[in-house]
């Protein structure tokens, strides 16, 4: 079950974004420090406030659209099962948003210098990809459409 109004659409945005922007900066202060321990839990709630507004406004605003359209150029949503759609639409969305959220991450977080920049950046979203579209897929997805349903149980039966 997807948003149907713009409110659930938004509602839906900040709680993926939340998961899915929490989940990756982990993974990347993680690949940084030299693998995953206990202090990255808490140290990602630092760039979580920053990196979790540019997400759902990039989301919302722009890239959402951009992922609806492209979806449903080569998916059609009278034909196809919903799944389908879900995962067409979220697939074009982290295709979009892995290397701008990357892009943001090297300028604002990771700081590297000059003549690393390029580099960096691409590192980051080739490491940050694959990650982000399997996390989407099958964990990010399923539980954020759960609670979604949880929420708006009423108005969607509606």
């Amino acid at each position: 079950t997807m948003p149907k109004t713009k409110f659930q659409d938004l509602v839906y945005t900040i709680i993926m974004a939340f998961i899915m922007v929490y989940v990756m900066v982990c993974y990347n202060i993680a690949i940084h420090t030299g693998g995953l321990k206990n202090f990255v839990f808490i140290e990602a709630f630092k760039e979580l406030p920053f990196m979790w507004i540019i997400a759902i406004i990039l989301e919302f605003f722009l890239i959402g659209k951009i992922a609806h359209k492209l979806t449903f150029k080569v998916l059609d949503p009278l034909k196809m099962p919903n799944i389908i759609i879900n995962y067409g639409i979220s697939i074009v969305i982290v295709s979009f948003m892995c290397p701008i959220m990357s892009l943001i991450a090297t300028i604002f977080i990771n700081k590297p210098d000059i003549n690393l920049f390029i580099s960096s950046w691409l590192q980051s979203m080739v490491l940050s990809f694959p990650m982000a579209i399997c996390f989407q897929l099958f964990y990010a997805g399923p539980l954020v459409r759960l609670i979604f349903r949880t929420i708006f149980k009423s108005k969607l039966n509606n």
